[in-house]
This record gives C-alpha cells, structure tokens and sequence, in this order.
C-alpha cells in the first residue's frame, strides 16, 4: 500500500509542477553562475592586463634610469644634472685626478641624482686611470674589500668591445649585505682623447619592484614575477626562485589559471602575472549564494503552490475515498457531503445517490433476515423430528412389552420437559442453566435408547449458568456427538459439555471420544448440506451457526476440529450477557 501511494495523484501534481518550475530555475541558476563566472574570468583577466601593463611602464622607467645616469657620466654630467659641450665634467675630472675636491664634486653630484630616485640606485666608479675607486649608496654599507676586477663578467666586458652591458638580478658583491639586485656597465671614455678612464657600474636594488608594485594587493603581488629570454627568473618575491629556470618551478597551469604575460620595451623580460580560478571562484561565492538564495526562494514557492493546488485538487477526492470507506463499512449515516462544482462533485453527487439506495437495499435485506429467521425459530419451536419421536415411541413400546415401568416413567417425564422447553415462546435467549438442563432430558432418552452407553459430563463454572444465550443450539450439536460420533464405536462413549468465560465471551465446547469426522464431512455439515449415508443431515448444526451470527454478529459461532479415531469438538463463542433478575 505504501509503494502505491507514491503514485496518488497528489504526488503526481506535486512532481508534474516541481518539475515544471524548479528545473528551469535550476537550470538558469546554473547557466547564470557559469556565464558569471566567464565574466568574471574575463574582467580579472583585462584587470590583471592592465596591472601588468602599468607595473611595466613603471619598471621600464627605472631601468632606463640606470642607463641614462650612466650615459650622462659617460658624456659628461654638469653641476645642473645636463650633459653640456662648455660645461663641466665632475666624473671624468675624477677619473683624470682623484684630488679630493674632484671627489666630492662627482661623490655629491651622484649622491643628489640617487637621492632624486627613490634611493634604490647604487654607483660604483673604478677608475682604471691609476686612481682611487668611489662608490655612492644611499643606504647600504660598502665592502671595501671586494675586487670588481677579479669578476669574470668584468674581465669579459674589458676584453669585448661592447661599450655597455646590462647584468640580469645577481647578488651585488660590493655592498656587505650582498642584495640582489639588477646592474648596468658602461665604459667612460675621456671626451677629449677618448681614452678609456674607468667604468661606471649603477645597480639597482631589485625590490625596486615591491616600489613599483607596492599598490598592488598582496595576494597579487605574489603571483608577480619577471622572467629573462633564457626563461631564467629575474624576480620574484620568493628570492630563492630568482634565478631558477621559470619553466621547472612556478610557471601557473593556464587551464587552472588566469595568465596575463606583458613584455618589457628596455629589456628582453617578461612579467608573468597570474591568478588561480579556485580564488576567482571563491570571488563569485557572493553571486553565487544570491542566485542559489533566489533559486530556494522560487522552489520554496513553487513548492507552496504545488502543494496547494494538489491540496485543492485531491481534498474532494480524498473525501470521497473516505465517503467509499465508510459505505463499505456500512455506516451509511456518516457520509459527507462533497462540496465541489468540478466533476469530482457531481461524481460524488451520484456516489450519495448510489449509497443511499445502497443503504434501502440493505436494510430491506437485513428486515428480510431477521423476518426470515423469526420464521425459522417459530418453524423450530413447532417442530419435533419426526424420527426421533418413531425411537422414542418405539423405546416405549419395547419397554412396556419388557414391563419395565420405570424406565418409561423416567423416558416419559424427560419427553414431557423437552417439549415444553422446546414450545417455549417466551424469548429467543435463554440461560445456560435452562440450556443445560433440556440436554441433560435429551441424554437420558438417549441413554435409554442405547443401553446407557453414553456418558455425561459437564464442567461448568456455577457463576456462568445464570448467562443467556440462544435456545436449543446445544441439542444439535449433541446430536450430531451421538449420531455421527458414538453411534458406530463399541466401547462407552463421553461427550463432555465444558462452559468457560474467556475474556468479555463465553466459550462453549462439546467433546465427544466418537469415531471423528473427515474435513469434507465437516464443512457439508457446517453447509447444511445433506448426507444421504446415515440418514441425517447438518441442517441442524447450519442452522445453529445462522441463528447465533444474525444474533450476535460474524465474530461468534461455531468452530469443528475432529481427527478420525479420536473424537470431535464443538466450539461456540457467546457474548457474555447477564440475566436480568426479576
């Protein structure tokens, strides 16, 4: 039952209407949030472009520095930080003549250049004239120590021709906290006889970018990197990485990955600049719970529409289920009206129609039944087996001609009293102890009859004789104890009339030790049909079990086991109803 209930038509509205509205919901939800999602990808993607682009023009703009200071030193630099044909040359002066005035002309005309670009610029000067060395930095101490000479890409560029050259992110020896940084070589020649004087080295920290980027956020910030032609990387905020090849550590996966690459204009470099989709996800959490908040919202109201409008559609129905149920039970009086002006109402019209000619019809049938079993409990009281008055007659003739006086006087007293309970029309219901006593006359005609063969025993609880129950059904079945039981076996045989309460009922039992009755035999006999073997028939026991359900109802009646050879017992459940004392 349960398995069908899950194809009412309640759910069947419910399905067809969810279905209908929650999965077009669901479905744009979705394709808005993907659709928002590659909008999204495409505005952090044009995003991270221009960052990328605006973060080169800034590092553009420091690199040229270093090549336009070393350019002026080279071509002379005057006290106005401008190259002049009549002017003066403060850098080559000190090359020429490193007189200590000529060292604090270049040393303060450098030191006010640096101090201009945000202090991240550092000077070497060596002077291959013969003369002393100078260095100019802002903020990092100077190791005297270091030799550029012993360097080999120092000693390569003496040897080349080249006039300058450019070092990508190396440790910066010739500071004592040995930063990395980014240099510039070029070689002074004397503007008069162009005579090699020295060279000029200006490094720039390389956290001139963290400069250049310092806007940035963070988490941007460290998904900025720089990356040489050779796929060496020239920075990054990890300074362990600078260095490494680009390729073998943290290139970004472009399926997993928002990649923007943008190369420099004053070098061969490339900024690498990245963000991972998880975290551009993560930024469309808020569009997405709101589409996921407005998808519940909608199938919360769909599904209070659909659950209302199946309740609208199937109340009538489930009424008029209920309306079915109670007609099938036979409470006719307790149906409801259908109110509906849809066909379910005028269906339920015609169903009131049909149950209250139903109702007639039943009634009709059950006055018959009643009348019917009047007729048949007064065609009982008038009627006396013709067969047994032939043996009681025939008993008493026998007896007479024995000349046992006696016996018929005992036969004779016993005949008198059936009869006069058995034409008794006070009622249909009378006590057990009343019962009892008219077979107690019927066992001892027949124990005239067959020689007193037949034992008696009743056990009968003495609280219990003064409950009703229906007249002469007992006889019957002691009758059917004896004739179909006791009659064939040799030996005494005992029938055992046991009364017992059990519960609010009253359980009758009759035993006999006979010869027992095959299955088919009793259900002919509980039917009523005849058996033309012995003489008898089982309207008697049929008629037992008609007048006690008509009384009492289904629940009541009689109940055969038998076993061949081993006798048969009677059953009969009776309401438990109290006299009434007078």
């Amino acid at each position: 039952m349960k398995r069908a209930g899950l194809f009412r038509i309640k759910y069947k509205i419910l399905v067809i209407c969810l279905t209908v509205i929650i999965l077009p919901v669901f479905v744009m939800t979705i394709n808005s949030y993907y659709s928002s999602e590659r909008l999204l990808a495409q505005n952090y993607t044009k995003l991270l472009s221009d960052l990328a682009k605006q973060t080169n023009i800034r590092i553009d703009e420091f690199l040229k520095e270093i090549e336009k200071i070393s350019l002026l030193a080279s071509n002379g630099l005057n006290d106005s930080l401008s190259a002049t044909h009549d002017g003066s040359f403060p850098i080559q002066d000190f090359l020429r003549n490193g007189t200590e005035q000529n060292e604090i002309a270049a040393y303060n005309l450098l030191m006010n250049y640096i101090m201009m670009k945000d202090r991240v610029f550092s000077i070497y000067l060596y002077n291959l004239n013969g003369g002393q060395d100078l260095f100019v930095s802002p903020h990092q101490p100077i190791d005297p120590n270091f030799k550029m000479a012993n360097e080999l890409w120092f000693k390569k560029f003496m040897h080349s021709n080249d006039r300058t050259i450019t070092l990508t992110t190396r440790i910066d020896k010739q500071l004592e906290n040995k930063i990395l940084a980014v240099s510039h070589a070029r070689k002074i020649h004397d503007v008069t006889n162009g005579k090699l004087l020295g060279v000029i080295v200006v490094s720039i920290d390389i956290r001139f970018i963290e400069i250049v980027n310092r806007n940035l956020q963070e988490g941007i910030r460290s998904r900025f990197m720089i990356v040489d032609e050779d796929d060496k990387i020239v920075y990054n905020v990890n300074d362990q990485l600078i260095g490494t090849l680009f390729r073998d550590n943290v290139r970004p996966v472009e399926s997993l990955n928002i990649v923007v690459t943008s190369p420099l204009s004053q070098q061969k470099w490339t900024t690498y600049l990245y963000m991972p989709l998880d975290e551009l996800t993560a930024d469309g959490k808020i569009l997405g719970r709101n589409l996921i908040m407005l998808a519940i919202v909608m199938s919360l109201f769909a599904a209070i529409i659909s659950i209302f409008l199946s309740h609208v559609i199937t109340r009538p129905i489930k009424k008029l289920l209920r309306n079915i149920a109670l007609v099938e039970k036979g409470q006719f009086e307790q149906v409801e009206e259908v109110r509906s002006r849809d066909e379910i109402g005028h269906l339920s019209v015609r169903f009131n129609k049909m149950s209250h000619e139903l109702k007639r019809m039943v009634e009709r049938m059950q006055k018959e039944e009643i009348e019917k079993a009047a007729a048949e409990m007064r065609a009982l009281h008038d009627q006396i087996n013709p067969h047994f008055l032939y043996n009681t007659l025939g008993s008493v003739k026998w007896i007479a001609s024995m000349q046992q006086a006696d016996k018929i006087v005992e036969m004779t007293d016993a005949l008198i009293s059936m009869l006069r309970y058995a034409t008794k029309s006070d009622g249909t219901l009378v006590t057990i102890r009343e019962e009892v006593d008219n077979i107690m006359n019927y066992a001892t005609i027949q124990n005239v009859r067959y020689y007193g063969s037949i034992q008696m025993k009743y056990e009968i609880e003495n609280e219990l004789l003064d409950y009703l129950m229906p007249k002469m059904i007992l006889q019957p079945i002691i009758e059917n104890a004896i004739f179909h039981g006791l009659a064939e076996i040799e030996e005494d045989g005992v029938i055992t009339i046991r009364i017992q309460p059990q519960g609010d009922n009253i359980s009758i039992e009759v035993c006999d030790n006979g010869v027992g009755m095959e299955h088919h035999a009793i259900r002919s006999f509980m039917e009523g049909r005849i058996d033309p073997g012995n003489g008898s028939n089982g309207i008697g026991l049929h008629n037992v079990q008609r007048r006690i359900q008509l009384h009492f109802g289904k629940p009541y009646g009689v109940r055969v086991e038998s076993k061949v050879g081993e006798g048969t017992i009677f059953s009969i459940l009776l309401p438990a109803i109290a006299s009434v004392p007078e």
